[in-house]
């Protein structure tokens, strides 16, 4: 049996139908993500679980229980406890007072070594290019080809200026077809080459980024390996179509892979 293996079919069953709202999309393939990341290891919290069940349509009145700790008997396997020694008053001194000591200079020196790895970070960093004081490596997986989630972020990161085919909600078979392209040419590019993924800033209203008004509550980006825009890539290979916003919305999103 494998649990997560159903759960992620289930959940990629649920994101071919058509009636799930844009919020229920984002969070089963955030979750789809997750799972497949940790290769079924992800712990999900009770929220979420309900969350997924209310979704799927599954009973949700059991919540799987995390494993019970592991508790070893080891009352047969008690060290031998020897006698302390006694000293005689001033050795007891002596002895608090050197422990003191060597607790001191303890913390001086690695006080001093950290201080000294501080300042050298700080000289590498104030050196560095912006761009790379900006765009820091972040280890991501791929969603679809257009989107990567980040690992330790709530939501995913939509990458601009091209859009991808659906293979999630497909308005047709082929489209699907070539969602499935573009997400396996996307995480080959990944795999093969040196990447550096940007956070950019969403062409929404003021003050709606990272809510739900504002692309479905995910954040922005760029992606290159080695050097690279991946959207100018996939554009070139016939896998995207270029989709570019302005500074507080975007045209209507390109998808012409279901007309003719």
């Amino acid at each position: 049996m494998d649990p997560a293996g159903n759960l992620r079919n289930e959940i990629e069953a649920a994101l071919r139908r058509s009636n799930l709202t844009a919020w229920q999309r984002t969070f089963l393939a955030d979750i789809h993500a997750r799972l497949e990341r940790s290769g079924g290891q992800a712990r999900l919290s009770d929220k979420q679980w309900r969350k997924i069940c209310e979704i799927l349509g599954r009973p949700s009145n059991v919540i799987p229980l995390p494993p019970r700790p592991v508790v070893r008997d080891t009352s047969r396997h008690q060290p031998l406890k020897l006698p302390r020694p006694r000293f005689p008053r001033v050795g007891r001194w002596l002895k608090w007072r050197f422990r003191n000591l060597a607790i001191g200079f303890l913390i001086i020196a690695v006080v001093a070594i950290a201080q000294q790895l501080f300042e050298l970070g700080q000289g590498e960093f104030q050196s560095a290019p912006a761009t790379a004081r900006t765009s820091l490596a972040q280890e991501f997986t791929v969603t679809d080809g257009d989107t990567v989630h980040v690992v330790g972020d709530a939501a995913g990161t939509r990458l601009v200026g091209f859009n991808t085919p659906e293979k999630f909600s497909p308005q047709c078979e082929y489209e699907r077809q070539m969602g499935e392209r573009a997400s396996a040419r996307l995480r080959e590019l990944v795999a093969g080459g040196r990447t550096q993924l940007t956070k950019v800033a969403c062409a929404c209203a003021p003050g709606t980024e990272g809510t739900s008004k504002c692309n479905h509550g995910r954040s922005c980006g760029t992606l290159l390996v080695d050097g690279k825009d991946v959207g100018s890539i996939l554009i070139s290979e016939g896998l995207a179509v270029p989709f570019v916003c302005g500074t507080t919305s975007c045209p209507p999103t390109p998808r012409p892979w279901c007309k003719g």
